[in-house]
């Protein structure tokens, strides 16, 4: 049977059959973040980070890239104390509002936080989320 009869009797398309995947091999890296955690047990996750960093590895932890070549980024609030995360949400893109509204969504649920450490990302650094943190404080 052909591959293209296969495919139409099982309503399966061709191209994803076809399908070669362009991502790098996770192996050497993986094996590599076990090896640091299994030596260096105390560390985090940005510690590990700037020493794969260090060593040359080109990764980061919150945003991907899609088979098709769109970028992803994913919106991690993380109780460092606790370590719970209660807003993971990944998106294309963000905007200030974006932000507000997850956090809007889940402070209710499990309380405010009293301080709020971001990264310098534009979404991070407006008016919009500086004047919800100031209404809630």
């Amino acid at each position: 049977m052909s591959i293209r009869r296969a495919c139409r009797v099982l309503e399966f398309d061709t191209s994803t059959y076809h399908y070669k995947s362009r991502r790098r091999n996770q192996a050497g890296i993986e094996a590599r973040i076990k090896d640091i955690c299994a030596t260096r047990i105390r560390y985090g996750y940005r510690r590990v980070h700037v020493m794969l960093t260090r060593e040359g590895w080109d990764i980061n932890f919150v945003h991907d890239q899609l088979a098709t070549g769109k970028k992803i980024r994913v919106l991690t609030v993380v109780d460092t104390f606790s370590r719970y995360v209660p807003v993971l949400d990944p998106r294309f893109s963000y905007r200030a509002e974006d932000v507000v509204r997850a956090l809007e969504q889940v402070c209710p649920k499990i309380g405010y936080p009293k301080t709020i450490r971001v990264d310098q990302g534009s979404e991070f650094v407006t008016r919009d989320l500086d004047l919800c943190a100031y209404a809630k404080a």
